[in-house]
């Protein structure tokens, strides 16, 4: 078996012991603009955060503010919001990463995939013609060539400077 040396990892595994029974979303929400989480953008109904173990760099997720476990128990201002801040999100990764598509997903529900089932969010993914590489294909493994700080800092300048 390899073994892949992950030490980034430590801080959040030991932070998930403290935390357990807490929404992760509900503490991002709850932080400020500049506070040193995963966080890029704020609506007034939403927040617009990194994913932590991302399918590809720059993977957003967009979840709202309010725990809710599906969009029928939003309003309807919150939900007409999510769909102008995929917008926001995909002009923001055009010019942070270059993508040549992008996916965009839900999954309602344990049953659908959630992994976390409470509380809904929105998954944008940016993709690249041939982004399925050897690593992926025959180790297994994702690469993800920037550090999530650094992906951060990068995005909250440019959804500043965009939604400004």
């Amino acid at each position: 078996m390899e073994t892949l040396f992950t030490p980034w990892r430590q801080r959040y595994i030991a932070e998930q012991g403290e935390s357990r029974g807490g929404c992760f979303f509900c503490a991002a929400a709850a932080s400020g603009p500049d506070d040193d989480t995963l966080v890029v953008h704020g609506g007034v109904h939403h927040i617009v955060m990194l994913n932590l173990h991302p399918y590809t760099g720059g993977h957003l997720m967009i979840a709202p503010r309010q725990h809710v476990a599906d969009l029928e128990g939003s309003s309807r201002e919150a939900r007409c919001e999510i769909w102008d801040l995929v917008v926001l999100a995909q002009a923001a990764l055009r010019r942070t990463h270059r993508p040549h598509g992008f996916n965009l997903g839900m999954n309602l529900g344990r049953s659908a995939g959630a992994g976390v089932p409470d509380h809904y969010h929105l998954h944008v993914v940016p993709r690249w013609d041939g982004d399925t590489n050897f690593m992926a294909v025959v180790g297994g493994v994702r690469v993800i060539p920037e550090d999530l700080g650094e992906t951060r800092d990068r995005l909250r300048s440019v959804f500043r400077e965009i939604s400004a």
